[in-house]
């Protein structure tokens, strides 16, 4: 909901109809490249990202970036490590960004995090 173009919301220039199908395209991307060439793909993505990272990190760009941190009530989220923007730098996380969302892409992150918190029970449990 945050995108825009030539400083225009994106659902000012598309329809929600175009703007779901580009969601849905981006959420597979990452299958149709491994589908494509087949092995090693996975890597390029995390490793570009990687890079992004840490010269932010060495040269303390305190550039925006999506990161996975422990979030303790941004976004009203608690104990849960989940992707959201932060400020990098020489020191690491400077500051965690809180976006302005909508009801549903906050239920939607709720909805993320509790799939997380789900996924890491399990884990303990079998460890």
């Amino acid at each position: 909901s945050l995108t825009k173009i030539n400083n225009k919301p994106l659902s000012q220039l598309l329809s929600k109809q175009k703007i779901d199908e580009i969601i849905t395209k981006t959420r597979n991307g990452g299958l149709e490249i491994v589908e494509l060439l087949k092995t090693g793909s996975a890597l390029y993505a995390p490793a570009s990202a990687i890079v992004e990272m840490i010269d932010s990190i060495v040269n303390d760009k305190s550039k925006q970036l999506p990161c996975c941190v422990l979030l303790q009530g941004e976004y009203e989220i608690y104990n849960c490590f989940v992707g959201v923007p932060v400020i990098l730098g020489k020191e690491g996380v400077k500051q965690i960004v809180s976006l302005p969302v909508s009801d549903e892409e906050l239920a939607a992150l709720h909805k993320t995090a509790d799939s997380i918190k789900e996924l890491m029970q399990k884990v303990d449990e079998l460890i």
